[in-house]
Parts: structure tokens; C-alpha cells; sequence
């Protein structure tokens, strides 16, 4: 959640956007549901582009793989472990264009994969949580930007926001978030 928000503050097009999306399908009533969330596509492709550019894990759990098969060519024998660099999948500029390195949640528009995957794992070994991890995230961050509008403080531009990452395991914000809310006037 504090990438999401880093992300949509550091961007004013990607939170208007994202902020229209929410107040226009929530209509006026105290919080945003689950309900409300099902029809929101552009805050599920920014979601997707958190997860590609700030994975939880940089390296995914140690795979092994269980018969000899092929990968690009190359001879895979049993028992080999296997180490997946999610956080260069996200970046290949090979899958994601020359603007790999930018956020840009439209590009999950016409993608044919569901790259949330990638951070759950796939397969039967999939992390079970993550349709309630994804939905919990999508609700937490709907309802903050449809009761407020937010900045960064301290006479900082929003595009200026430090994005260092740091950690090996686990990566974080090199620095806090620290974001100044203003309450939202349907009045205006």
C-alpha cells in the first residue's frame, strides 16, 4: 500500500484518473465496498503496476524442479533449484518496452497475462491470500482517495518524492512516506 500511494502521489494523471474512476462508480455514500471495487479497472491496473515495479520480494522461494525438461534451449535436470528474479521480470525491457523503468498503469490494458501472479507464484503453490491480499490493498487505497486528496508536505513537489528502495529480501522505502491529506468537498 505505501508503493501504491507513492506512486499515484508522485503521478497527478495517474491519481485524477484514478480518483474520477473511484468517486464516479461509488456515487456519494460514506465508504467505498467490495461492490464498488468490481468495477473499477484502472485501480486494478495500478495495483498490477505496483506489483510489477515494487514487488513484495525481489527473489521469489527457491523452486526445484522435479523431471528433466527444457527451458530456452537449455537442459533443466531433477532436482536443480531454480531462483526467480522477480523484480528483473518486472523490468525486462525485452516484455515491457523502453518505459519498463516508468510507471505507467495503462499498459496492463491489453496485457494478456495477469502479472499479479508473478508475486503470489503460480501454480498449486500459489499463495492462497492473494485474492484477499489484492482485494484488500484495491479497497484500503479506493477508500483513501475517495474521501481525501493528498500531497506530499513540506512545500515538496509531488513528482519529487524519493522512490529509494532499500533491503534484499524484503524491499522497502529507503524514507517514510509522509503524505498530507485534505478532506474531499463533493461541493466543489
Amino acid at each position: 500500500m505505501v508503493w501504491t500511494m507513492s506512486e499515484i502521489v508522485r503521478s497527478s494523471s495517474v491519481m485524477q484518473k484514478l480518483q474520477s474512476e473511484i468517486r464516479n462508480h461509488t456515487g456519494r455514500k460514506q465508504n467505498v465496498d467490495e461492490v464498488d471495487i468490481l468495477k473499477m479497472t484502472y485501480l486494478k491496473m495500478v495495483v498490477k503496476e505496483t506489483l510489477r515495479m515494487h514487488p513484495p520480494a525481489p527473489l521469489l522461494m527457491v523452486h526445484e524442479s522435479l523431471s528433466h525438461c527444457q527451458v530456452d534451449g537449455y537442459d533443466v535436470l531433477p532436482k536443480t533449484s531454480a531462483l526467480i528474479n522477480e523484480w528483473g521480470i518486472g523490468r525486462d525491457l525485452r516484455v515491457w518496452g523502453d518505459n519498463a523503468a516508468e510507471f505507467y498503469p495503462e499498459r496492463f490494458e491489453n496485457f494478456e497475462v495477469d502479472f499479479e501472479m508473478v508475486p503470489f507464484g503460480g501454480g498449486r503453490r500459489s499463495c492462497p491470500a492473494m485474492n484477499i491480499s489484492l482485494a484488500s490493498v484495491e479497497l484500503v487505497i479506493a477508500n483513501l482517495l475517495y474521501s481525501f486528496n493528498w500531497e506530499v508536505g513540506y512545500g515538496m513537489k509531488n513528482e519529487d518524492l524519493n522512490m529509494e528502495e532499500v533491503g534484499s529480501l524484503v524491499v522497502r522505502k529507503k524514507f517514510p512516506l509522509c503524505l498530507v491529506p485534505t478532506k474531499y468537498n463533493w461541493e466543489d
